[in-house]
């Protein structure tokens, strides 16, 4: 039992060091990627938004790369699972969807 303890002691005293750049680095990417838009950024997304409304109406989505296809279709399933789990959080129960 003591050879468990002193094991898990030398365990839990190196566990900050080790966790320490991994929270560094979630930090800087969190502060980024989870701040919400700003006024100053609202004619940046305006313009990629008619930049999207632009490409679907020139066909401009046939000329994407089988990567940045992926991507897109990533990017949308991720909008419509949040979308869903937003409104199960909504409701408070997944009865009434057909999941």
């Amino acid at each position: 039992m003591a050879s468990i303890a002193t094991k898990l002691s030398g365990i839990l005293s190196g566990l900050p060091q080790h966790a320490k750049p991994k929270l560094q680095v979630f930090l800087k990417y969190a502060k980024v990627e989870l701040t919400p838009p700003t006024p100053a950024d609202i004619p940046a997304i305006r313009q990629e938004f008619n930049k999207i409304v632009s490409g679907a109406r020139t066909g401009a989505w046939k000329n994407l790369t089988v990567r940045e296809a992926w991507l897109n279709s990533l990017i949308t399933a991720e909008v419509i699972f949040w979308f869903y789990i937003g409104e199960c959080i909504g409701k408070r129960h997944i009865v009434g969807y057909n999941v």
